[in-house]
């Protein structure tokens, strides 16, 4: 059996890495990758997913958002299901080339979290309060 080519450059110099125009992903142990999904329109945070070598291929190639599900352990395409899949219009690296930002349009309802929240991030924690077992949410 044939090796497969790597999908994405092997890490550079710090240099190449931080100025360079080569992406040269750093996946964590797990082989995944942050990625901070926002709306386009809006620049509303939408998610925080994580994706493999295979989900960035599939976005890169396909502009629809794929992930790796960390609790299903298994590739995810986003809204594959519910109808509100993630069109990406912008894929960024962030400086060390560790975590990535898409800005996305949410087709269907327009629904980014699987509770049918438009974002995953509804609620906020009071802020000036001591830490506690029981610190409240309040909705955002």
């Amino acid at each position: 059996m044939a090796a497969h080519p790597p999908l994405f450059a092997s890490r550079g110099s710090a240099g190449e890495i931080e100025q360079g125009l080569v992406f040269q992903p750093k996946f964590d142990a797990d082989g995944l990758i942050a990625a901070i999904v926002t709306d386009a329109a809006s620049g509303e945070v939408l998610m925080l997913a994580w994706m493999n070598a295979e989900a960035l291929a599939l976005t890169l190639e396909t502009r629809i958002g794929h992930f790796w599900s960390r609790s299903r352990n298994k590739l995810w395409k986003k809204g594959e299901e519910s109808g509100n899949l993630l069109r990406v219009s912008e894929l960024r690296t962030d400086c060390d080339q560790d975590a990535l930002w898409l800005e996305v349009v949410v087709e269907g309802k327009g629904v980014a979290c699987h509770t049918g929240e438009r974002s995953c991030f509804y609620r906020s924690l009071p802020l000036g309060t001591p830490p506690s077992p029981d610190l409240p949410l309040r909705r955002a």
